[in-house]
């Protein structure tokens, strides 16, 4: 039997179905390495805002960072998690509803794709044709929006978003231990400014919107974050520490 034709690809133009869903992953890993960034640099300005020392520093930094990357992996999990039992409640129904009523199950889709455009003989055939080769997959997508593939793992989801966290905390941590006691919070405030307007422009070529736009967004928000935390600490050093 001859397999079907795949169609012809356009120049710079991918017809890849998990496309969107790597995408989408990779834009929740940079948001993720965001996240790390911006929650650890605060903490360590912060408190590097009321000591030099190095001790509350790591201490501090290494709390946030190890919290930081539990606290996304447990949210993602749970998230994800929801989101998979759901699916898989709907693909169970959809898979119920094909045994026990076909006949309306393919009327019910025919509809569907007459709604799109298709005219009633057209959208009866399509119907016919599709229910013929792979009928829960031609509900799920016409009726639901979602495939059998689209279940994800929430296992893989938890461990992806707590790496990013990490990857993008390390980059403080490092900026506020190896230099110089007294260049400590400038090179910081530089380097986590600089990748912020890394991930932001990332982020928003993945996504597809402006990037100076979204770049400058990220970074002032980065910004007012350290510059807040950083004159909180130095208030409270001045005040409590004694």
């Amino acid at each position: 039997m001859t397999a079907a034709p795949r169609p012809a690809s356009h120049a710079n133009e991918s017809h890849d179905s998990g496309l969107a869903g790597r995408l989408n992953w990779l834009r929740a890993g940079v948001l993720g390495a965001n996240d790390g960034i911006v929650s650890v640099a605060a903490i360590v300005v912060g408190v590097a805002g009321a000591t030099s020392t190095l001790g509350p520093i790591v201490t501090a930094g290494t709390a946030g960072l190890v919290g930081g990357a539990i606290s996304m992996a447990l949210g993602e999990y749970v998230s994800v998690s929801s989101q998979r039992d759901s699916q898989r409640a709907l693909i169970a129904m959809e898979r119920r509803e094909l045994v026990d009523q076909p006949e309306e199950e393919l009327v019910e889709l025919a509809q569907l794709y007459e709604a799109k455009g298709l005219s009633r003989e057209t959208a009866r055939a399509v119907a016919t044709e599709l229910t013929a080769h792979d009928a829960l997959s031609a509900h799920l997508e016409a009726e639901l929006g979602i495939s059998e593939t689209d279940v994800v793992s929430a296992w893989q989801a938890a461990g992806a978003s707590a790496a990013a966290f990490l990857i993008g905390a390390a980059l403080p941590m490092l900026a506020i231990l190896l230099p110089p006691a007294d260049v400590r919070i400038p090179v910081t405030f530089a380097a986590v400014l600089l990748a912020l307007a890394v991930t932001g422009a990332t982020s928003a070529r993945i996504g597809g919107s402006p990037v100076m736009r979204s770049t400058f967004r990220v970074v002032v928000g980065g910004g007012i974050a350290l510059a807040a935390t950083f004159l909180a600490g130095s208030l409270l050093g001045n005040t409590v520490i004694s």
